[in-house]
C-alpha cells in the first residue's frame, strides 16, 4: 500500500469531516485526495440522473481543471454509454478489471467524455451508504500517467470507511435541517410566533409573525436584543418564565408541560398567549450561547392563514363559498365579509346556506371552528421573514 504519513491522514480525515458539515470543503478534501493519487481529476458523483427522466441531472462535486471544480454541481450523464455501471459494492476496480486495453481505448465512452479531458487511466469504486444507495467515486489519470497500481487499489480501499462516514454524516444532517425547515414552515403556516432565546436571553432567530408581532410593539417588543413586554407586571413574568426556562436541566424538562401566560396589549386588542418551553441540552452541549427556550406567540385576532385552495378541496365548496368560508374564520360577520368580497348580502347568505349542507354545520361558530381545525393552513405558500 502506498504510504500515508500521520501528518496528511490528519489533514485529509479533517477535511473529511469538515465536508460532512458543509458541502464547500468538499474542494479541499478531493483536491488532498487528487495529490495523494497524482490524478487529474477526483470525482464523486452523489446521485445519479433518472434513466427514465430526459430532463433530470445527476448531483456530483468534481475537482480538476475544470469549470466549478470543487463545487456540487448538477451534470448530464450518459448512464446507457459508461461501462463503470453494476460493479459490486465497495469493490475498488479499474478499467483494466472490465475490459482489455485495446477495448478500453476503442469504447465510445472513453473517446467522447474522457479524451477530452485527458482522461485514460480510471480507479473507481461504488461506496454503500446506509440510506442513499451507492455513490460513485471516481479517481483519474492521463495515458501519460501510469496506471493505478495495486498499493493505489489498497490505500483507496484503506479511506473508503472515512469517505462513507464523511457522506453517512452529511445525509444525515441534511435531512435533520430538512425536517426542521419543514416544522419550522408548518409552526409558520399555523400563524404560530416563535422566537428562539439562547442561555444569555438574547434572541437567536423569530420567525417572520415574531418579527410582525416584535416590530409592532403592542403587547411585545425587542429592548437591548431582549424580549420584553409592554407591561412592567407581564414583563415580571415573562422573565419569570423565561429563567425558569433557563435553568430546568434536560431530564427535568423532559415531560415537563411547558409555562404560559397572557400579555396584555396597549392597543386594546385581545391579549397575546405566550408559551415558554425549554429545549433539552445534552451534557455534550452546555456552555453560554446555547439555544435554551423557545417562546411561542400566538395572536388570537390574526388573520386565517388557511389556504383557499386547500379549503376548497377539504370541503367541496366553490370558489366564491371558499373566499367566505375563509373571511368568516377571520372573525368578520356574514355582512362584512360581503362587503369585503364585494357580494351582496342575499349572495352571502345563499352560499352560506349551500357552505353548511356541503360541511354538515348548522351554525357560524361551527364552521369557523372547523375551518380554523383543518389542515387548510398547512396548504399556504411558505412564510419568508
Amino acid at each position: 500500500m502506498n504510504r500515508l504519513d500521520v501528518e496528511q491522514f490528519d489533514s485529509l480525515l479533517s477535511a473529511l469531516y469538515e465536508a460532512s458539515m458543509d458541502n464547500a470543503h468538499w474542494e479541499d478534501a478531493l483536491e488532498q485526495l487528487r495529490a495523494l493519487f497524482s490524478a487529474n481529476y477526483v470525482t464523486l458523483i452523489l446521485k445519479m440522473p433518472d434513466t427514465q427522466d430526459e430532463d433530470d441531472l445527476g448531483l456530483m462535486v468534481s475537482v480538476g481543471d475544470m469549470q466549478d471544480s470543487g463545487k456540487v454541481v448538477y451534470f448530464p450523464y450518459r448512464h446507457n454509454l459508461t461501462p463503470f455501471v453494476n460493479q459490486p459494492a465497495d469493490k475498488v476496480f479499474t478499467e483494466e478489471d472490465l475490459m482489455t486495453p485495446e477495448e478500453w481505448h476503442e469504447s465510445p465512452y472513453r473517446v467522447h467524455w474522457c479524451a477530452c479531458n485527458d482522461v485514460y487511466h480510471v480507479m473507481a469504486v461504488d461506496i454503500s451508504t446506509p440510506d442513499s444507495g451507492s455513490l460513485r467515486f471516481r479517481i483519474t489519470r492521463p495515458e501519460s500517467s501510469p496506471a493505478f497500481s495495486q498499493g493505489d487499489r489498497e490505500l483507496c480501499h484503506f479511506l473508503l470507511p472515512h469517505i462513507r462516514r464523511s457522506l453517512n454524516i452529511r445525509n444525515l444532517l441534511d435531512r435533520s435541517q430538512t425536517l426542521g425547515s419543514l416544522y419550522s414552515k408548518a409552526i409558520s403556516r399555523l400563524s404560530i410566533a416563535t422566537v428562539l432565546i439562547d442561555e444569555n436571553g438574547q434572541i437567536l432567530e423569530e420567525n417572520v409573525f415574531a418579527k410582525e408581532i416584535l416590530e409592532s410593539g403592542d403587547g411585545l417588543k425587542i429592548v437591548g436584543g431582549r424580549l420584553e413586554a409592554s407591561y412592567p407586571s407581564d414583563n415580571r413574568e415573562l422573565r419569570r418564565l423565561i429563567k425558569e426556562a433557563f435553568e430546568r436541566k434536560s431530564a427535568e424538562a423532559e415531560g415537563k408541560v411547558p409555562e404560559a401566560m397572557s400579555v396584555t396589549r396597549p392597543s386594546g386588542e385581545v391579549s397575546l398567549g405566550v408559551v415558554v418551553e425549554s429545549i433539552p441540552s445534552t451534557a455534550w452541549a452546555e456552555g453560554k450561547g446555547q439555544p435554551a427556550a423557545v417562546v411561542y406567540i400566538r395572536d388570537a385576532v390574526g388573520k386565517s392563514q388557511a389556504s383557499n385552495e386547500v379549503a376548497k378541496k377539504l370541503f367541496g365548496l366553490t370558489p366564491a363559498e371558499t373566499a367566505l368560508s375563509i373571511q368568516l374564520s377571520n372573525g368578520l360577520s356574514l355582512e362584512e365579509a360581503a362587503e369585503a368580497l364585494n357580494i351582496r348580502r342575499n349572495t352571502a347568505r345563499a352560499h352560506l346556506r349551500a357552505i353548511f349542507s356541503k360541511t354538515g354545520v348548522r351554525r357560524q361558530t361551527e364552521l369557523v371552528r372547523i375551518i380554523l381545525n383543518s389542515v387548510a393552513p398547512l396548504g399556504q405558500g411558505d412564510q419568508e421573514p
